[in-house]
């Protein structure tokens, strides 16, 4: 194992035993930090330079879109900070770059909210007009699934890794991890959805003998989010909704229709779980049925008479 590799090494581990990163986080982390490696396989990471570091930045705005890029920087980054905070490098080459690009906005999609009615209608009926057991109680699942996607804006991480413990029915509350393992607490207020929660939790207790997450598959394993995706493209395709549609629409779709509503952003980007501001004002751009509204009743142009 090289100098380089060793370093990397070291690095994930302390990122795993210190900081408590999860393992999707360590996973793009590796992912990052040996595409470094393998583009700087014969030199000593003691030895990397500014404009080693410069060179490199320069072929991964040539290979990927600004976000990517954004996020490998960061990778690597980070892994030289903590070098010098170790004393392994003697100074550290980012301190003299200057890192500065914009990123694209990048509107969220959203799913009009008759197409949500008609997407979760369709769920329904299919477990209304189940032939076996087994279809009603995938189609149970599936309801529950799209219901909390929908009425908490929990991402599809979230909710695939969320546990028995962390559904409490008796006051309708869901404690969810996100990012960075910070905690958030979402009400589920709406009686058919708490309903529906708590059919689905008496239903599958069988599956659940020997995992600990909330919603399992007929394994009793932990339901994958490729399984979730797989299902919502199934009910997009049953309802003839020629939308494409994704778990993570149902959280842009969430956002907005709060926003929609007046709701105040600071609850929303609470509600979301996201450490600043400014990402939540992203949605500030899409509410544009709210926009036309403003403009319509509140603008003074309405009062000239011309």
């Amino acid at each position: 194992m090289d100098n380089t590799k060793a370093h990397i090494k070291n690095y994930l581990e302390y990122c795993k035993s210190q900081k408590c990163l999860n393992e999707k986080t360590l996973k793009a982390y590796q992912i990052d930090l040996r595409q470094f490696s393998e583009q700087n396989p014969n030199i000593n990471i003691t030895e990397i330079t500014s404009n080693i570091l410069e060179q490199y930045i320069t072929k991964l705005h040539q290979q990927y879109k600004p976000k990517t890029v954004k996020r490998k920087i960061a990778s690597v980054k980070a892994l030289f900070h903590y070098l010098d905070y170790k004393e392994i490098i003697s100074h550290n080459p980012f301190n003299k770059i200057l890192i500065h690009f914009r990123e694209p906005v990048i509107l969220p999609k959203t799913i009009p909210l008759h197409i949500v009615e008609t997407f979760l209608s369709t769920i329904y009926k299919q477990r209304e007009n189940a032939k076996t057991p087994y279809q009603r109680r995938n189609a149970l699942r599936d309801i529950v699934v799209v219901e909390l996607l929908f009425s908490t804006g929990m991402r599809i991480s979230e909710l695939c890794s969320l546990k028995v413990n962390d559904v409490n029915l008796y006051d309708g509350t869901i404690l969810i991890y996100g990012k960075g393992s910070k905690e958030r607490r979402i009400q589920i207020d709406n009686e058919s959805v708490l309903n529906i929660l708590t059919e689905y939790n008496e239903y599958f207790c069988s599956e659940r003998q020997f995992c600990t997450n909330f919603f399992v598959n007929q394994s009793g394993k932990a339901l994958s989010d490729q399984s979730v995706r797989r299902m919502i493209n199934k009910y997009t395709s049953l309802a003839s909704i020629e939308q494409h549609i994704t778990p993570h629409m149902f959280r842009h779709t969430f956002a907005t229709s709060l926003l929609e509503a007046d709701v105040d952003i600071r609850y929303i980007q609470e509600m979301l779980g996201h450490s600043s501001i400014n990402i939540t004002e992203i949605y500030t751009h899409v509410t544009v049925a709210k926009q036309r509204n403003i403009l319509a009743t509140k603008h003074p142009r309405k009062d000239f008479s011309l």
